[in-house]
């Protein structure tokens, strides 16, 4: 039986029990999800296109646990998330496996305009509001996003109205807690009205080294006219998760968003970036980093549309794969007829510090005007000998020498994130990882941490 078949059967056991405990308008595309899984038959493979590295069926294949009755697992939330840098004051809300769990800190300091909630809650609340939004980008015609709205019962929903501006980044820490191996279908909504300006840290951890977790994960988010939003996207899990995440990114006109995934560790990730820049004069910074070691896998798939005029967007994708990890890039960047005068570069640069590591990248354009300025283009290496050579003349021991080219390698991507101090918190948590020490939050002082 393929794995699709598997969900399948269990959507029709339980429901029932799932449309019970969640809300009217999450249960309104599940039967339009179900239709698009039996008319697909199967997740992706790695015989289908952009997944050559990749099989979402293998990813799913393994018999987890759901948790369709939304029973209250235990989490050890303090020994498991402390901030690493004591500088960056959050809004901070905790996803514990697919439950939304508020701090104190953030219902006391939220600003007026501004809204952080679970997404049952406010479909609940606001099933117009939330109805408008959920699901029209995202669209079911995608195996993943279809299971996911087929078995997703809450998640995580913000609002920041026109003209509202949130002066501190909004922090959503997911956190895997079940002692049993276990999937969480995981949504979030994110809506900035015109000219609202928001920035979305959001980090990824699990509890239990030894305990195979899956992150299936749909993110949506709309910028309207003149908006700002940045989403930073920070995995430090282990060996025995794996993660499916895909982002859709709608842009209107005048709007900047600024969006950044790094893989620190982990053990088999498939990230998916749909960005649709519907507008005029729309600016878009896609960036993303992967350490990988061991065995490994990290894949950024990207589609990137320019459909109006003046836009213009950058993509920088790193990856520094030792051990036997794999990993993989695809992107392609789409300039519509009638898009003048885009501007549209994408560049993915990969260091591969042992022989036993494998990088597959395939970056493309399809451009239909001619009134543009657009380039791509992927180099996959090895770490400069003569730059080694020269430290190692200096006196640096080869290990130290190996670990400052790897640091330096990144340094552009982590500059690519508007917030000074989460690239603080960022080359920080780099060097942890290259000195090989657990790069998980811990030991952190500061008391937003433990709220």
């Amino acid at each position: 039986m393929s794995a699709l078949n598997q969900y399948i059967d269990l959507y029709r056991s339980v429901g029932e029990r799932m449309d019970a405990n969640s809300a009217p308008v999450l249960n309104a595309l599940r039967e339009d999800a179900l239709k698009r899984l039996l008319e697909s038959g199967r997740l992706p493979e790695r015989s289908d296109e952009g997944f050559e590295k990749t099989s979402i069926e293998e990813m799913f294949a393994p018999d987890y646990g759901l948790n369709p009755d939304r029973l209250p697992i235990q989490a050890d939330i303090a020994s498991t998330f402390r901030c690493d840098v004591p500088n960056l004051s959050t809004l901070l809300a905790l996803v514990v496996n697919d439950r939304f769990v508020p701090s104190a800190t953030l219902l006391k300091n939220l600003p007026e305009g501004v809204t952080v909630s679970s997404l049952r809650d406010a479909a609940l609340r606001n099933p117009a509001l939330v109805g408008e939004y959920y699901g029209k980008i995202a669209g079911t015609a995608s195996p993943g996003v279809a299971l996911n709205t087929l078995f997703c019962q809450d998640g995580v929903f913000i609002h920041v109205a026109p003209g509202v501006c949130v002066e501190k980044p909004i922090q959503l820490v997911n956190i895997f807690s079940a002692r049993f191996p276990f999937m969480a279908p995981r949504r979030v909504l994110l809506v900035a009205g015109d000219g609202a300006r928001v920035s979305v840290l959001k980090c990824d951890h699990s509890q239990s080294a030894s305990t195979p977790y899956l992150s299936s994960e749909v993110v949506e988010i709309f910028a309207g006219a003149g908006a700002e939003v940045g989403w930073y996207d920070l995995e430090e899990s282990t060996e025995s998760t794996s993660r499916y995440c895909q982002m859709f990114v709608r842009q209107l006109a005048g709007s900047r968003v600024e969006a950044c995934a790094a893989t620190l560790s982990n053990g088999n990730t498939r990230n998916e970036f749909y960005i649709d820049v519907a507008g005029e004069r729309c600016h878009t910074q896609l960036s993303g980093m992967a350490i990988g070691s061991g065995r490994q896998h990290v894949d950024n798939y990207s589609q990137l549309r320019h459909a109006s005029e003046h836009g213009t967007s950058r993509q920088l994708f790193k990856y520094v794969l030792d051990g036997e990890a794999t990993g993989a890039f695809e992107g392609c960047i789409e300039v519509c007829h009638g898009a003048r005068f885009t501007e549209a570069y994408q560049t993915n640069r990969n260091i591969l510090a042992s022989a036993g590591a494998r990088m597959h990248a395939k970056p493309q354009l399809l451009i239909y005007n001619d009134d543009v300025k657009c380039s791509h283009g992927a180099t996959t290496g090895q770490l400069d000998n003569k730059a080694l050579f020269y430290m190692r003349t200096r006196g640096i021991p080869m290990a130290e020498a190996r670990k400052m080219l790897m640091q330096a390698f990144l340094v552009d991507v982590i500059d690519t994130i508007g917030l000074e101090q989460l690239r603080d918190r960022l080359r920080h948590m780099v060097d942890r990882r290259f000195a090989g020490e657990q790069v998980s939050c811990r030991n952190c002082p500061t008391r937003d941490c433990q709220q």
